[in-house]
């Protein structure tokens, strides 16, 4: 398959949607066009966390018009993120299904801290090369992520559930601003930071940069009204401060460089960010114009270039848990194999690489529970890929590759109300059927099999001579009709006779 010369990302953020389209050239992503609406979605989230139906229609309206920009896009050139409003509200899947639909491409709501990693990965691409620390902030609409990096890699990184529009409707009603209310909102801000202050100033750094809507905003106010010549002072956020307080709202008419936009979720941004510098003894930063979306084009550019942080992380994920590599090898290859013999005379696409991949992946992930206990392990290799941070993998992709992976061993009864649909069904067949196979952890030569599975279920064909010298696995495998009738779905397992047996072995 091709590589795509032109990638698109999507960031639906708590404040604002944004689309960025790229054209790839010798490795650099050179913009060609973006768009930004202020959707306000986490504006829109109710005391009961629940985006309501005015924002939701906005945000669908806007997806609409993004949508009509990507059309003709292939899959694999495009990645839409979710962050934090999505994260916590109860009736996102209900959204994100009528927001795919507007859309036209599947959304990944990803954890905070991928979020930072991502954050991190734009802002260092869109600043010169630099040998040592940068501390990168980003206050973003529902949440603000710290991270400390040297290059392109991110060293410690952290999301806080702290935002301008969350700090803006929570501390300042109505737009109303008053010494108390800024004495409150950066008081609960600096109670955020505590706990992780000091770790990072243990590791410490050598420049600051900001990141995101709130700090180009901040920028160019102090620059309009002389309070810093570039970037974020210290200095120059206190005067602004005390303006906002002065004229006891965020009024445009009143402060130079103040977009009528901004003004409504600007007293939430300009607290957090004082409370920031002020926790972490910071004098000054620079800003950047990276942001998370050149992060997710620039992750994506690696995804197709085959440098995937997923692939990464898994490579991590074993050598932390001392996953036996080669009996991991021996799974992951024989899954692969059924799934190709499943998927033979189908026309493949881009949701079929993807389906294989997160095969490859819950193979070699599926025995990571085993340093806690042998007992039960896939249920604790399941909870530890659901809960564990996972760079580069969305919060999509660390449940489904959780529910397979628990759902490879066991009864199946136990999963039917996990959310599976057909296409994780044949993922679990193969996966399970590999495992059983391998449960002797040795190099030993399969004989030839034949599998089949459509909407109704599965089918496997062994010799029955191979099931005859393992009864063990015989009895396995027999037990799988049980398992499978339980989800109400089919397992057949045949006995091939040595002549169909040969017929099946020619090339």
């Amino acid at each position: 398959m091709p590589r795509p010369e032109v990638l698109a990302a999507v960031d639906l953020g708590s404040n604002s949607f944004h689309l960025l389209v790229g054209r790839v050239v010798d490795g650099l992503i050179y913009p060609l066009d973006s768009v930004r609406e202020a959707v306000r979605l986490g504006a829109g989230l109710t005391s009961e966390k629940r985006i309501d139906r005015a924002t939701q229609a906005r945000a669908l309206e806007t997806l609409g018009r993004m949508g009509e920009r990507l059309r003709g896009m292939s899959r694999q050139s495009v990645r839409v993120v979710g962050t934090n409003t999505l994260r916590v509200a109860k009736n996102a899947p209900q959204f994100l299904r009528e927001a795919r639909q507007a859309l036209g491409f599947p959304i990944e709501v990803i954890a905070g801290r991928e979020e930072a990693r991502l954050i991190y990965l734009g802002v260092a691409h869109s600043m010169p090369p630099a040998p040592h620390r940068r501390l990168v902030i980003d206050i973003g609409g529902g949440s603000t992520e710290f991270i400390i990096g040297t290059g392109l890699e991110p060293e410690l990184t952290e999301s806080l559930y702290m935002g301008c529009v969350s700090y803006s409707l929570r501390f300042f009603a109505e737009g109303r601003i008053d010494k108390a209310r800024m004495r409150s909102a950066e008081l609960a801000a600096r109670q955020e930071l505590a706990a992780m202050t000091g770790e990072y100033r243990k590791l410490g750094w050598q420049e600051v940069v900001g990141s995101s809507g709130t700090m180009r905003a901040i920028e160019v106010i102090l620059h309009e009204n002389g309070w810093a010549q570039e970037g974020i002072t210290r200095e120059g956020l206190d005067r602004l401060r005390n303006q906002l307080v002065k004229h006891e709202r965020a009024d445009p008419d009143r402060i130079a460089g103040l977009r009528p936009g901004r003004a409504g979720v600007l007293p939430g941004g300009v607290a957090i960010l004082d409370a920031a510098l002020h926790e972490l003894g910071i004098e000054s930063l620079k800003v950047s114009e990276g942001a998370l979306r050149h992060g997710v084009l620039y992750d994506l550019l690696g995804r197709n270039e085959r440098r995937d942080m997923r692939e990464a992380t898994v490579a991590q994920f074993m050598r932390r848990y001392h996953v036996d590599e080669a009996q991991a090898e021996r799974v992951r290859a024989l899954a692969l194999r059924i799934y190709d013999a499943l998927e033979a005379g189908r026309e493949r696409g881009t949701e079929d690489e993807a389906d294989r991949l997160l095969l490859d992946w819950a193979a070699r992930l599926s025995e990571i529970g085993l340093t806690i206990e042998h007992s039960q392990y896939h249920k604790h290799s399941a909870y530890m890929l659901s809960n564990a941070d996972m760079p580069g993998f969305s919060r999509m992709e660390q449940q489904r590759l959780a529910r397979i992976v628990l759902a490879h061993r066991g009864k199946l009864a136990k999963v039917r109300d996990e959310g599976f649909d057909g296409p994780d069904w044949q993922l679990v067949f193969t996966l399970r059927i590999a495992a059983l196979l391998l449960r002797s952890r040795a190099d030993l030569k399969l004989p030839p099999f034949r599998v089949a599975g459509d909407e109704g279920g599965f089918a496997l064909d062994l010799p029955q001579a191979w099931l005859d010298e393992n009864p063990l696995s015989a009895a396995a495998l027999e037990s799988e009709t049980g398992y499978w009738k339980a989800v109400d779905s089919k397992f057949t397992l045949s006995a091939l006779s040595e002549k169909r047996v040969a017929l099946l072995a020619r090339p």
